[in-house]
């Protein structure tokens, strides 16, 4: 089956499905995106995607494309036609199309929306969560507004390079004061000795991803005790387990961190319930 991108308002072949040469996304990282699972050819966590989608959007003054219906719907189809089972749905809106001045362009000026999707292989993923992932890590060189999910990702790049040159799977930013922020494209985790699960505060510093909400709902309802707190990657390499967590992902353990093991050197008994039981507390449409 050939893949099928909805690029603003056609469903085109995802060879040719293009956007326009000043589209401000292309020329400025102008524009904000989503990443969806999909389950058994349905969303996972849609809603929770699409206010945080609305949130980005609001921050930085871009119109929606459309209405929440009509995109969810969108989704859907995008994901309809590409015959996905299980995969992720991608989701793209940017400032639009206009002469390139960094300054926003004429009122009116409509935003560019994209939607792709594509398969993924569930065994694989297992097979990876049964041997657990290297991190590395690396200092926080980002804008200080990743509570935003936008387009520029240059950073986030250029970590996962370094990770994937090193071996590892994932690249963890450490900030001036020594604590770690986030992965590249994930959030990070630390199970303590004690067995206390630890994530940084979503206030400040790191996306507030719909995996790690989901996956606090589900530790505390299982009852698990979760600490929104800053740590170290000292306190890391001590940890009796660490994982990482993101839609492409779900609940990813981490079994070695900047070369040093965790724990046992495999992945923990409460990563490993916790990506059992994650789709028990997400919602799926």
């Amino acid at each position: 089956m050939s893949r099928i991108a909805y690029v603003n308002g056609r469903y085109l072949p995802h060879r040719s499905a293009s956007v326009h040469v000043e589209d401000r996304g292309y020329q400025f990282s102008d524009g904000v995106y989503e990443v969806c699972e999909v389950r058994g050819g349905r969303l996972v966590d849609a809603r929770r995607h699409l206010d945080r989608l609305d949130r980005s959007l609001s921050e930085l003054r871009i119109a929606a494309p459309m209405g929440r219906a009509a995109l969810t719907q969108v989704l859907k189809e995008v994901v309809a036609r590409n015959g996905v089972k299980d995969g992720i749905v991608y989701l793209q809106v940017t400032r639009g199309v206009a002469r390139r001045d960094h300054a926003f362009p004429a009122p009116g000026t409509a935003p560019s929306l994209v939607v792709t999707a594509r398969r993924a292989d569930p065994a694989a993923q297992e097979r990876l969560a049964e041997a657990g992932v290297r991190v590395i890590c690396v200092p926080e060189n980002r804008w200080p507004r990743v509570d935003i999910k936008t387009v520029g990702l240059l950073p986030n790049v250029l970590a996962k390079q370094q990770a994937k040159e090193a071996g590892a799977r994932e690249a963890w930013f450490v900030d001036a004061a020594g604590y770690v922020t986030e992965g590249s494209s994930t959030n990070a985790w630390i199970v303590t000795t004690d067995g206390r699960i630890v994530t940084r505060p979503a206030e400040s510093g790191i996306l507030k991803g719909i995996t790690r909400a989901v996956v606090m709902e589900a530790a505390r309802a299982l009852g698990l005790v979760v600490e929104e707190r800053a740590f170290t990657p000292q306190e890391a390499y001590g940890a009796r387990e660490a994982f990482i967590t993101a839609a492409s992902t779900v609940v990813m353990p981490v079994v070695e961190i900047d070369g040093r093991a965790v724990g046992n050197a495999h992945p923990g008994a409460v990563a490993l319930e916790l990506r059992q039981r994650f789709h028990a507390f997400a919602e799926v449409t």
